[in-house]
């Protein structure tokens, strides 16, 4: 990928790599605009993961953009078969949507579900699995009908759907194994377990669950406050992961990205679908979640991101950053 100039002031159809790391690229511009550029042809068919959280279907407008109702579905419909051509054979994108509301009427939107289904018919894709990210620290919502007239219960999931385009995409779980809990390490340590037929017709054998594999396989329900998390991604847990990001926005007077995609959320389907130097891809980038992850785990990355001042907040999350002069 060439590297050219400073990130312009406007994004109407501009796209250019804002800076370089080690290991990726921050592109600034329009994802509609940076898939049609030729910065981006260079990575078509070479992306092995996909990883994002695109601007929710919400009702209402929010300053970091997002379209609405039918708009919305064409739009997030017209970006599938594009992104899906970045993609390795084996490659997969993992998309977070969150749940809408209704305007004004305690009632949820379907926006979400419809998204879903239409990313995926529109590029072909197969559903591997959908997985419910669990953050039980979220504050309630919607306010309205959660706080004030206390008729609903709040929001703590976000549905994240992992797509790809052949059955049979790079994935190990092995590489995000959760802690074995108390009670299966003294068995593994007593080595005898209560084998037998168990009402639901199973068959436990007498060392089925003898061996030691390093740690039991996840759920599809994550829990990102770290109680149930893979032991070698808890640093991307809680606050501390974001907190030099959010001193260098202060310290800068930049505006910090209000809907940033949780690092523990990007850690885990990195770590679990690709390889060391494996390339990842987010279309939206925001504060830049998902390059620093991949940096940290020694992935590549490419990230596209409209909003200039949120790409300078970014550089926080990087101990430097260049001008781009040369190909990645």
């Amino acid at each position: 990928m060439s590297k050219g100039a400073e990130v312009s002031t406007s994004n109407d159809g501009f796209v250019d790599v804002a800076y370089t790391t080690e290991r990726g690229a921050m592109v600034h511009g329009r994802i509609e605009d940076a898939l049609d550029d030729p910065l981006l042809s260079e990575i078509t068919g070479k992306v092995n993961l996909i990883v994002t959280s695109p601007p929710f279907p919400l009702v209402r407008k929010k300053r970091y953009g997002n379209e609405n109702g039918e708009a919305y579905l064409k739009w997030i419909e017209s970006l599938a078969q594009p992104l899906a051509d970045l993609l390795t054979p084996d490659g997969s994108i993992v998309i977070e949507i969150g749940n809408a509301w209704e305007a004004g009427i305690p009632v949820m939107s379907t926006l979400p579900l419809e998204a879903l289904f239409a990313f995926k018919r529109a590029a072909g894709l197969n559903l591997c699995q959908h997985v419910i990210c669990h953050n039980p620290a979220r504050l309630p919502s919607p306010a309205a009908w959660v706080n004030l007239a206390r008729s609903r219960l709040k929001d703590s999931f976000t549905h994240v759907w992992w797509l790809s385009k052949t059955e049979h995409p790079k994935a190990d779980n092995r590489k995000v194994l959760n802690a074995y809990s108390k009670d299966m390490r003294q068995l593994l340590k007593k080595q005898s377990y209560n084998a037998g037929v168990r009402p639901s017709g199973h068959v436990i054998s007498e060392t089925g669950f003898l061996k030691d594999h390093g740690g039991s396989i996840g759920p599809n329900v994550l829990d990102l406050t770290g109680e149930h998390y893979p032991e070698a991604l808890l640093k991307f847990t809680g606050t501390k992961w974001d907190a030099k990001y959010r001193s260098y926005c202060k310290d800068n007077d930049l505006p910090a990205h209000p809907a940033r995609m949780q690092s523990s959320l990007s850690a885990f389907f990195i770590q679990f679908l690709t390889d060391e130097d494996d390339l990842v891809f987010d279309p939206f980038g925001g504060s830049n979640t998902t390059g620093s992850v991949a940096e940290e785990l020694k992935r590549r990355w490419v990230c596209v991101e409209a909003e200039k001042s949120y790409i300078e907040g970014s550089r926080g999350r990087f101990p430097s950053t260049d001008v781009p002069d040369s190909d990645i």
